[in-house]
């Protein structure tokens, strides 16, 4: 996990230094810049002055996470890359391009997207099709930056589970407040697009869509063991050494802990005020599946001394994310304290597979939502979680496990009225129990507590909620 950023302009030095300070508590292990000037890589930030003037350039602050520590991006041959997320089958692409003759100078993750996209240029395809193939390829969450030396293309992976943005200005970064640091304003790169960043101006396209695959599953059990054969491996290749699991005792969560645990030394973590339902069913759904579990009970001065900060992470006014994203600030800073760096989700299970009561009226906002996932729900998620250094991953957002939603009958997803039918048949299938399998779960930020925390602090205020976050993130940022 990291900061990754850049841009085209006359003596850009000036500003990647401010960039580079704007957004280091993304990746504090060392920071690299390439130029068309020169190349600076360091673990010591106190040499941010010295980075090479240019006009066009990349840099990275990299949190290390896969790979050896002291190889720094920006990875650099033919291309230059900087990459901001995991690539989960990096090790078979890196041994298939081997045997077509492609040598690499590291074990990160990150190298297998500049020599499979300059294997695929060197086989004949524009840049822009060399990353759409790639999308095919790359099982991952990554936001990345390239450049040809001239311009710059940036694209996300087909989810979005990872943020990136740039301005007309020609800049880009991975948070909103690095473009508002050099005055420059944040446009969402959108999944499964390429924006291309010339001297000329900014251009995108859509290169990637995601589309239902082959034929629908013909029965619920076919569907049911699709599923458990596509959510295991993506559980597994997102573990860590030590894995926590962002816990409420709700199915999806529950989902991903039972398997994590099969895998890895599992820790759950929960957030919520004493007595709320999410605390509640995470102690007894960790009792049952025997898990440890770690707590942190806030109260209403944890949250009015935490909402500034939650505000600055998720670069928005929204009182609904950042009730959401209280409790979660809150685990991830906990699982940081522990030692725990990477933190799995059960984000996007009710947009694959009908978790929401608004879509037994209108089935077809699941498609909406998902296409939109992005940038309302796992933008926040990253940032809350890098906020606390730490990474978040989903694998129920892996393209195999959403290629098998896609293949999925809507009638196996929600049925009789009850939603995400498939996914409680798959997890009693995979031996969750019943009681925990039949949970309807409340949403984060009432299941925690923090919504009616926050409308209190409000009501003292004087204000609604919504004014509430509007005046929080005015005075954070500064902005109207």
């Amino acid at each position: 996990m990291c900061l990754v950023a850049g841009g085209i302009g006359e003596g850009i030095r000036g500003k990647f230094i401010v960039m580079i300070n704007a957004g280091k508590h993304r990746g504090g292990d060392s920071f690299g810049v390439w130029t068309d000037g020169g190349v600076l890589k360091s673990e010591d930030f106190s040499e941010v002055g010295e980075i090479p003037d240019g006009r066009i350039g990349l840099l990275q602050c990299r949190l290390a996470m896969t790979g050896s520590k002291e190889f720094i991006q920006p990875f650099f041959n033919r291309l230059v890359l900087v990459h901001n997320g995991e690539i989960y089958n990096h090790r078979p692409l890196r041994a298939w391009l081997r045997d077509r003759g492609v040598a690499f100078e590291s074990d990160v993750d990150s190298e297998v997207i500049l020599r499979l996209i300059e294997y695929l240029v060197e086989g004949g395809l524009g840049i822009e099709s060399a990353i759409r193939k790639s999308m095919e390829l790359l099982d991952g969450d990554y936001a990345v930056g390239l450049s040809d030396g001239r311009d710059i293309y940036l694209f996300r992976d087909p989810l979005g589970i990872r943020p990136l943005y740039y301005s007309q200005g020609g800049f880009f970064a991975s948070e909103k407040k690095v473009l508002w640091a050099i005055g420059e304003e944040a446009i969402a790169v959108r999944p499964g697009e390429v924006v291309r960043i010339s001297r000329a101006g900014v251009e995108r396209r859509k290169v990637f869509e995601l589309r239902q695959v082959g034929k629908t599953y013909p029965s619920m059990g076919v569907a049911e063991l699709a599923l458990a054969k596509t959510l295991e491996p993506s559980v597994r290749e997102r573990v860590g050494r030590k894995t926590g699991v962002l816990f409420s005792g709700g199915l999806d969560s529950s989902v991903v802990a039972l398997l994590a645990s099969k895998y890895s030394d599992v820790v759950l973590y929960t957030a919520g005020v004493e007595g709320s339902p999410d605390v509640t069913w995470a102690r007894r759904v960790s009792d049952a599946l025997g898990l440890p579990l770690r707590e942190r009970l806030f109260d209403e001065e944890d949250v009015k001394e935490a909402v500034a900060k939650v505000i600055f992470a998720i670069e928005e006014p929204s009182a609904m994310n950042l009730a959401i994203g209280l409790p979660m600030y809150f685990a991830t800073k906990l699982a940081r304290a522990d030692g725990v760096k990477v933190l799995l989700s059960g984000g996007g299970a009710d947009e694959l597979f009908g978790g929401y009561a608004k879509y037994l009226r209108d089935p077809s906002l699941m498609e909406v939502d998902l296409r939109d996932l992005g940038e309302r729900n796992l933008a926040r998620d990253d940032k809350i979680a890098m906020l606390n250094g730490v990474e978040g991953r989903f694998p129920f957002l892996s393209l195999s496990v959403v290629g098998t939603a896609l293949k999925t009958p809507l009638e196996f997803k929600i049925g009789d009225g009850t939603r995400k039918l498939i996914l409680r048949r798959t997890a009693l299938r995979l031996g969750l129990p019943e009681w925990v399998v039949k949970r309807e779960k409340k949403a984060a930020q009432y299941g925690s507590g923090a919504q009616k925390i926050l409308e209190r602090l409000a009501k003292r205020e004087g204000l609604r909620l919504r004014e509430y976050a509007e005046c929080l993130f005015s005075g954070v940022f500064k902005r109207g």
